[in-house]
């Protein structure tokens, strides 16, 4: 993942203070106890319990040898490489540079290209360019060998079906305004109060606008959600096809009406926000959002002050959900208030200190929105299981802040349940976001209390340039850190913290995804100080396919766990994602020519050493 594509977040309008020092709950709540005879049912996502089909092993913390990498060395960095990969490299690369090429490219290189040469001489033509750069094949048969040169080399795959559909701009808007307004907004636009942040605005109705990285789905019926959940599901069985250890990407705006996510994300928002408030009550707004417990008793009188309720009421509230048996309530025990199943559309209900009561977020949920939420969970659940029964694991993308909150949630929920004997869903967790920090720590706190594995994916973020604008004009806080220097400190610093849980229970689990070289130079020296082996799977790394090879390979020679996303499909339908990939690439190839530069070093090298027929051997 390109560092600016890399990337949960239960992010809102509040603030959290960060201290310097890292804040780790000590004392687990004594329901959590009690919830393990529970924990086989999801608290939002309904489904039959799944037996795990493979186990993960328990490596001892033995004292490892301290693993040093030269990043500088090309002949370990390109021995999968032909000469003619190289020079495809170099050229592609040069031409990413072209702003002129790459700024049009879509309407003037492809199409021009493909009306002059014909269909057959195009598809030859991008197979020796861009598509060979960045693309593995045209279906799961044809990406095979590619795979297994890489992994003969130590380096895995994270497939990815990188067919899009091509729609303008107006037609997307159209799709988004039709897909993320409910039919009680329609009747009556703005009866409802909802938070803006939380509600389409047509102006940025094209999601794909300002991203150049991250692929964007829009709504368009229950049948096509099916066809993607189809889709996710055979790029599942290709992964446990081609590796034994693959892991598997999806989105979960491709499984269902966007409406479900801004509007549960709204409500997970607001009962953090209800949180806080109740917290500055009690004198503790400005305590590390993991110090901060309600006392019992008070939260009882503050919330019987509001008339949330009669006092004998909120105890019953309290009790039935086992909370509070130690005297106090914290944010974990509060989120896990909205676990209501029965009807999906009790899940959107919000407090409101104004009058006191809990109200529904909309006024009214038509049959066939109720059941449109229903659907989408249950999409999520059998892509899950899928990823249980062919032994891959399942990393959830990170999206936009105003969905965010609701795809973290879910992705949680999916951990809870499949994560208890080995880590098979991955959460994503944007650093770029002021949030991030605070949402990584949340996590893994109620991992070690309920005791699964936790997984995640570190990335820097795909939506920077969208998400501030958008901010800016609908007016709500900019959820982006103020520089790319911030967000560096920001992904170390939640690297830092999961590299710490590994060491303290060998239960958590973490991708670096990032085409970084310093980020991945500070994940392996935290590696050595913490003797932990490449050996134990613990620590991954990612980066994409055709991109910053003198870091993957060499982690992958030296036994690390290190994963290329490998998209794949037909020429002509991964086009938008080659467009993309080339927007990225001259921002990055015009940021640093070290790439280039070792890439002609090891042309030179096998020239001058008489390798002009270099074949790689595996």
């Amino acid at each position: 993942w390109p560092d600016q594509f890399l990337l949960p977040s239960h992010e809102g309008n509040w603030n959290f203070a960060v201290p310097p020092a890292r804040c780790r709950s000590t004392v687990a709540s004594p329901k959590r106890q009690e919830e393990k005879e529970r924990m086989e049912e999801c608290p939002v996502v309904e489904a039959q319990p799944v037996e795990l089909i493979s186990q993960t092993k328990n490596v001892p913390n033995t004292q490892a040898k301290s693993i040093h990498i030269d990043f500088d060395n090309t002949q370990e960095a390109y021995k999968s490489k032909r000469n003619i990969e190289l020079l495809r490299s170099l050229l592609v690369f040069k031409l990413c540079t072209f702003d002129v090429l790459v700024e049009r490219n879509k309407e003037v290189s492809l199409e021009l290209s493909k009306k002059l040469l014909g269909q057959r001489m195009f598809e030859k033509l991008m197979k020796m360019t861009f598509y060979g750069q960045f693309v593995a094949g045209e279906d799961h048969n044809a990406i095979k060998p590619l795979i297994q040169k890489n992994q003969a080399f130590g380096v895995g795959a994270v497939l990815d079906y990188s067919v899009e559909e091509d729609l303008t701009q107006e037609e997307a808007e159209k799709k988004e305004m039709d897909s993320c307004v409910s039919e009680a907004e329609k009747e009556s636009p703005g009866a409802d109060h909802r938070e803006k942040k939380y509600k389409a605005h047509r102006q940025f109705g094209d999601r794909r606008g300002g991203v150049i990285s991250a692929r964007t789905y829009f709504y368009a019926d229950e049948a096509k959600c099916d066809k993607q959940m189809e889709t996710f599901i055979n790029c599942i069985k290709a992964s446990s096809g081609a590796s034994n250890d693959g892991f598997s990407a999806i989105k979960l705006t491709a499984l269902g009406r966007p409406q479900f996510l801004l509007q549960f994300s709204e409500v997970l928002v607001k009962w953090r926000q209800f949180f806080n408030y109740l917290a500055a009550q009690q004198g503790k707004s400005d305590m590390c959002v993991l110090e901060q417990k309600l006392e019992l008793e008070q939260l009882k009188d503050n919330l019987a002050q509001l008339g949330v309720g009669a006092k004998d009421d909120i105890e019953n509230w309290f009790t039935g959900e086992k909370l509070g048996l130690s005297g106090a309530i914290d944010l974990l025990d509060w989120n896990s208030l909205i676990n209501d199943t029965t009807k999906i559309s009790n899940l959107l209900m919000i407090p409101n200190l104004e009058t006191g009561h809990l109200e529904p977020l909309l006024n009214k949920f038509t049959a066939e929105e109720e059941s449109q939420m229903k659907r989408m969970l249950q999409r999520v659940d059998v892509l899950a299981k899928h990823a249980v029964a062919n032994g891959v694991r399942l990393m959830v993308d990170a999206e936009q802040t105003y969905f965010q909150p609701a795809i973290s949630r879910l992705t949680l929920e999916m951990q809870r349940k499949f994560n208890r004997e080995k880590p098979v869903i991955f959460n994503t967790y944007q650093c770029y976001l002021k949030e991030a920090y605070n949402n990584v720590t949340l996590d893994v706190e109620l991992s070690r209390r309920e005791g699964w594995y936790f997984g995640a994916k570190l990335v820097r973020g795909a939506y920077m340039y969208q998400e501030r604008a958008r901010a800016q004009e609908i007016g709500y806080e900019d959820p982006i850190n103020p520089d790319y220097e911030a967000t560096n400190r920001m992904y170390h610093k939640c690297l830092d913290y999961v590299l710490e849980e590994i060491e303290h229970s060998r239960k958590a689990n973490v991708m670096v995804a990032t085409h970084n070289e310093d980020t991945v130079k500070f994940t392996l020296e935290k590696m050595n100080e913490m003797a932990l082996s490449p050996t134990e799977n613990k620590v991954y790394f990612g980066q994409l396919l055709g991109m910053c090879d003198q870091i993957s390979f060499p982690l992958g020679q030296a036994g690390f766990p290190v994963y290329k996303y490998v998209p794949y499909g037909p020429v002509n339908e991964v086009i938008p994602y080659l467009s993309r990939r080339a927007q990225e690439n001259r921002g990055f190839m015009k940021g640093s020519q070290r790439e280039r530069s070792l890439l002609w070093k090891e042309v030179k090298r096998r020239l001058l050493s008489g390798q002009v027929l270099y074949k790689p051997v595996y």
